[in-house]
This record gives structure tokens, C-alpha cells and sequence, in this order.
């Protein structure tokens, strides 16, 4: 199983509202997840973001890949995020 933490969007139409999850690959976007670990709100100026720094650092010591948006959040609050791995 190859775990990814993605956004989930929750909000309604035209008003987006999202949570930072951990999913299997495999799964869809709002599909489920394995744990939700913060959320992020782009309506707010600037923009909300709350994260759960110590599940974060648990996924990633875990080997779990941040999509890009993720991993940009997750910069922003001061965390350094793991380099992308190297395709061949």
C-alpha cells in the first residue's frame, strides 16, 4: 500500500474548505482516508492552515509522500517536508 497525503475537499459549492489527509494511492480524492491531520481554508485572508505537526512528522518518518500543495502547507508552518523522490 502506497500512502499519500492529499487534500480532501469538504466545503460546498464555490466555497472551498479542505482537510490534509492520509489515504491509500489508490483511493479517490474524497474518497477514504486512513487520518485526517489538519485542515485548510483558502477563503480566509490569508489563508487558514492547521496542521498536526506530530502526526505529520509520524507519516513522513513513515515514508508518506505530500501531494505538492501538501507539501507547500507544510513549508509555510515551518516543517521541512522530504525531498520527491526520483523517478527513473
Amino acid at each position: 500500500m502506497a500512502a499519500v497525503m492529499r487534500l480532501a475537499r469538504a466545503g460546498g459549492k464555490k466555497k472551498p474548505f479542505y482537510h490534509v489527509v492520509v489515504s491509500d494511492s489508490r483511493e479517490r480524492r474524497d474518497g477514504r482516508y486512513i487520518e485526517r491531520v489538519g485542515t485548510y481554508d483558502p477563503r480566509k485572508d490569508p489563508a487558514a492552515i492547521q496542521l498536526n505537526v506530530e502526526r505529520i512528522k509520524h507519516w513522513l518518518g513513515c515514508g508518506v509522500q505530500p501531494s505538492d500543495t501538501v507539501a507547500r502547507l507544510i513549508k509555510q508552518h515551518g516543517l521541512t517536508p522530504p525531498p520527491a523522490p526520483v523517478q527513473p
